[in-house]
């Protein structure tokens, strides 16, 4: 209970740490800048390739902050602070430029749009025991359930039991979401390279104690979570 708690208030934190909470952005104006976007991104958000992020229905203040991020990190060349810079080295210069009001018309415009859905497979995973065990039996318990034994946090008090997030306190939808995608976000924030959770370093925390397996079987469930 106590290290609910904690995760609780970690997580109701988050929302006053989100510059993007308030923007307004025109989703009809960003429809027409996102032709830089739309080749890794698809015109409607939907990705043709699990390198690159679906974004289509993420909700527009985690959208907004995210470019903010990536704006910072790549015109302050690497110096930005760890809890507001995010590097993506494939977005390098695709932001430059543009204005405020951009990123929020162009995060407003990937919000409103329909997310595909990936779809989960049936798959074993090798936990640490040795064993292998059902890879959806272990995505759905690690998602809903968290893991207490280690301190892992279930991932739907913050992105929602159906995987649709919380657009107003800026949780992104994951459900339909590549699980490769996933899986590389995850892997990065336990490892401490992806750092723009805040300082409340919510998703490091969150993530510090997933094990590959658990990693790839709940990132494998979100893909088919709906």
């Amino acid at each position: 209970m106590k290290y609910s708690v904690k995760h609780l208030l970690l997580a109701l934190g988050a929302l006053v740490l989100v510059p993007g909470a308030s923007a307004a952005g025109d989703p009809e104006a960003g429809s027409e800048k996102v032709a830089v976007c739309a080749a890794c991104h698809g015109q409607d958000g939907n990705s043709p390739a699990p390198s690159f992020p679906k974004l289509a229905d993420l909700g527009q203040p985690y959208l907004y902050k995210q470019l903010q991020d990536i704006q910072a990190w790549d015109n302050a060349t690497g110096e930005a602070k760890a809890t507001t810079g995010r590097e993506v080295v494939q977005m390098t210069g695709m932001l430059k430029g543009m204005s405020d009001q951009d990123l929020q018309d162009i995060a407003a415009y990937y919000a409103s749009q329909s997310m595909q859905l990936s779809g989960a497979q049936e798959m074993q995973v090798q936990v640490n025991s040795g064993a292998e065990v059902d890879a959806l039996a272990l995505g759905e318990q690690i998602y809903r359930a968290g893991n207490p034994e280690t301190g892992v946090p279930a991932c739907m008090g913050c992105h929602a039991p159906n995987g649709q997030g919380n657009e107003p306190g800026a949780f992104p939808r994951l459900g339909g979401q590549y699980p490769q995608y996933i899986e590389a976000q995850l892997r990065a924030f336990r490892a401490g390279d992806r750092m723009n959770d805040g300082e409340s370093m919510m998703m490091r925390l969150s993530a510090k104690n997933l094990s590959d397996a658990e990693i790839k079987a709940v990132a494998n469930y979100i893909g088919g979570l709906n």
